[in-house]
């Protein structure tokens, strides 16, 4: 937002806006926006204009906020100097923070590896020279260690840290505390959405009074076979399928909450940002549409089927005036970044709300990993069988260090060689800008403007040229005034 000094009523305002400045603004910015586009109007942008004022992200010149009176015209307004809402979240200072695995491998306390069952297994040659790489020998001793029991208990906290992990990992989010209190995800419900399916993908609940009421299932059934309705009495007046559509409406908007849930509603706002890849949206709502609770996960299923359905089917007439006659000029900015995500669900539902095949088939690996028997050996400190899988492995010190610095050095030369060839802005800005470089990271401006002639390079001098010089005045010199004979009559 361009920011400056404003009079208004003989008095001056520092780091202020004109409510059209603010107007201008916005709206350029959500024009250019991949969530948005060029369709966004300027009353759209006037509208989430005065959201921002009655939350409190703007300000008058007074202090006063709260009300939606924001107008496109010259009243002055300013950010608050503190936000209204939450600190920004402050990145991890070293790598993306992961999820922790719980770790069920060490002993619990009070127990020791003397009461770990031993038992002496004799080993061919072959496969002492495959272990061990030497001659063949005296066979040691070894003991099988058996693992703890996985408990269901367990198996639903791998479900919901490996969920997480591959969520933020697809969301490419340094934490998911920007987005999501892992605290109120329900590794229960994970499990329940992965495995409680029937054969046409759809949850099935175990709490049956959560289940959609009959006469919501009828409705939206005939809906989604229209006109062929098979268990109905098809009714032969005119308009009955509006009223059924009106039923839906009406049922589904009286719950307190979204399906989506206000908990996820910033996980899903986020992937709204990864539309354009539609691989990824695809996996980001895939595991999304996972941490939901069953029920909702279901409504969810049942009611995007019967849209997409309803879309493609040519004999239904339009079910909603209000609707079809709606034009994006009077749509709000929330309801259009929504049309964009339902428009996508229903493109995709059939993807979305599946389980993601790969995330499930390595989480059961895992499982099957923690299950499994090992084999130990006298003096190894390994097992025969492969560790669980690692988010990271250790480096030296010195590749550290070189990672280190071109991680950093790479950006800033790209910076420095934008500001050098950026045609748009003056010699003098430019100039500013490079002593300001230099000044900050000397090193990485030595290595692009080694001599002062590489940096000359970068201000051609100008040709400075005389004025020319008018022919007429060198044909006929200055003549100095003379007083003419007045003529008398």
């Amino acid at each position: 937002m361009p920011l400056r000094k404003h009079r208004c009523r003989f008095k001056s305002y520092e780091r202020c806006f004109k409510a059209s400045e603010a107007v201008d603004c916005l709206h350029e910015l959500l024009g250019s926006n991949q969530n948005f586009g060029p369709e966004v109007t300027r009353n759209q942008t006037v509208k989430l204009l005065k959201k921002f004022l009655k939350n409190h992200v703007i300000e008058d010149i007074k202090g006063r906020w709260g009300k939606e009176d924001f107008q496109d015209d010259g009243h002055l307004y300013r950010f608050p100097p503190s936000s209204p809402l939450k600190s920004y979240p402050k990145k991890p200072s070293c790598g993306k923070e992961v999820i922790k695995f719980p770790d069920w491998n060490e002993p619990k306390a009070g127990t020791s590896q003397e009461h770990i069952p031993v038992k002496s297994v004799m080993m061919n040659s072959e496969m002492w020279y495959k272990r061990h790489s030497i001659a063949i020998g005296e066979v040691p001793a070894c003991k099988l260690v058996f693992r703890r029991e996985v408990t269901q208990r367990n198996i639903e906290e791998i479900w919901k840290s490996m969920t997480l992990s591959r969520l933020q990992k697809v969301l490419g989010l340094d934490s998911l505390d920007e987005v999501l209190d892992t605290k109120l995800v329900n590794s229960n419900h994970i499990v329940q959405n992965a495995y409680n399916v029937n054969k046409q993908g759809i949850v099935t609940l175990e709490d049956k009074s959560k289940e959609l009421p009959h006469w919501i299932l009828s409705a939206m059934k005939c809906l989604a076979n229209w006109p062929s309705c098979s268990d109905l009495k098809q009714p032969t007046y005119s308009g009955f399928e509006r009223d059924v559509f009106k039923t839906i409406v009406d049922y589904f908007g009286q719950t307190k909450e979204p399906l989506l849930t206000f908990h996820f509603f910033d996980v899903f706002v986020s992937v709204l940002g990864l539309l354009q890849k539609h691989s990824k949206a695809i996996e980001a709502l895939q595991i999304s549409c996972l941490l939901l609770p069953p029920e909702n996960r279901k409504r969810l299923q049942l009611l995007v089927r019967m849209m997409a359905r309803i879309s493609l089917n040519k004999d239904l007439p339009p079910l909603s005036e209000s609707v079809r006659t709606r034009t994006l000029d009077e749509m709000d900015l929330d309801e259009l970044l929504a049309a964009k995500l339902v428009s996508f669900l229903m493109d995709n539902y059939q993807e979305i709300l599946s389980v993601p095949s790969a995330l499930k088939s390595s989480i059961e690996e895992h499982v099957v990993q923690l299950q499994r028997v090992q084999i130990k050996y006298a003096g190894a400190d390994t097992d025969v069988t492969f560790p669980p899988p690692s988010f990271c492995h250790q480096i030296s010190t010195d590749e550290f260090e070189y990672q280190r610095a071109t991680g950093t050095q790479e950006p800033l030369a790209a910076l420095l060689e934008e500001i050098a060839m950026n045609k748009e802005i003056s010699v003098k800005d430019k100039k500013k800008k490079l002593k300001q470089f230099q000044k900050s990271y000397p090193e990485v401006y030595r290595v692009r403007f080694p001599t002062p002639e590489t940096e000359a390079v970068l201000f051609p001098e100008r040709n400075k040229q005389k004025a020319p010089i008018l022919m007429w005045a060198l044909k006929k010199p200055f003549q100095p005034f003379h007083r003419t004979r007045s003529f008398r009559m």
